[in-house]
């Protein structure tokens, strides 16, 4: 089984407009995903997929690939399933969507997910990360999502609000979700053509078309938190973890 990171990165942003150019430590934010995935064993190919120019100069400015779509792509996903189109990649290749707002992402994230598809095969076709939750300043925040899952670690549900909401206590473990994915080249081109659901409209959470449609989505733990860059408030955030990283 083959393995391709995706990327993907516009420049157009409400908050945070040229978010992936944004300077971390002297190095556009999008060179520090790209860096950190690289370093993730058993991966063949890395690229960039983005519709903007400048973003594909920085890119290929720092020796990474890029793979060019449309400007009215509606989602990342939507991206991502252009990109593969315009690659050729195989029906069975498997891709890793890596968002390309997490600077600080471990490469074992990305090992993890590549392995658990290598240690089931045909049990699945799309899976991602969750990691517990430490900070009691994000087990409210809409911007961090949570997730519950099964005893078999599928997907039950994703959502802002704080989930499960324990009646009677607070004092139990709560896991959020780290935007990374992990699909089958053939069922990206499946999510990427389902309509857009009713509760992923009102959450604003692509992950929940896959549920509402039936399909199940593996979860694995991870150890690693991953901090998502949303504002330019985070930059600095980032500036001082690398700094003890």
């Amino acid at each position: 089984m083959k393995v391709t990171l995706l990327i993907p990165a516009r420049y157009g942003s409400s908050r945070f407009p040229g978010k992936p150019l944004a300077p971390i430590n002297g190095k556009p934010m999008i060179q520090h995903v790209f860096e950190r995935a690289s370093l993730a064993k058993g991966l063949d190919s890395i690229y960039v997929a983005t519709d903007d120019e400048r973003i594909r100069q920085a890119v290929e400015g720092f020796g990474g690939k890029v793979v060019m779509t449309g400007s009215d792509a509606a989602s990342g996903t939507d991206r991502l399933e252009e990109a593969a189109a315009n690659l050729g990649l195989p029906e069975d290749e498997l891709i890793i969507n890596l968002q390309g707002d997490q600077p600080l992402i471990d490469p074992i994230c990305i090992e993890q997910l590549v392995q658990l598809f290598k240690n089931h095969p045909g049990e699945f076709e799309m899976a991602t990360l969750g990691v517990e939750i430490q900070r009691d300043d994000e087990r409210d925040d809409p911007m961090h999502v949570k997730l519950v899952y099964d005893n078999d670690n599928y997907a039950i549900y994703f959502s802002r609000a704080r989930i499960p909401h324990g009646r009677d206590t607070n004092d139990y473990p709560l896991h959020k979700h780290l935007g990374i994915y992990a699909y089958t080249r053939s069922f990206l081109r499946t999510f990427a053509n389902l309509p857009v659901g009713r509760l992923e409209a009102l959450e604003k959470l692509e992950q929940l078309r896959a549920l509402e449609n039936g399909y199940k989505i593996k979860v694995a733990i991870g150890a690693f938190d991953s901090p998502e860059v949303d504002t330019p408030q985070d930059i600095r955030k980032c500036e001082q973890l690398l700094a003890v990283d």
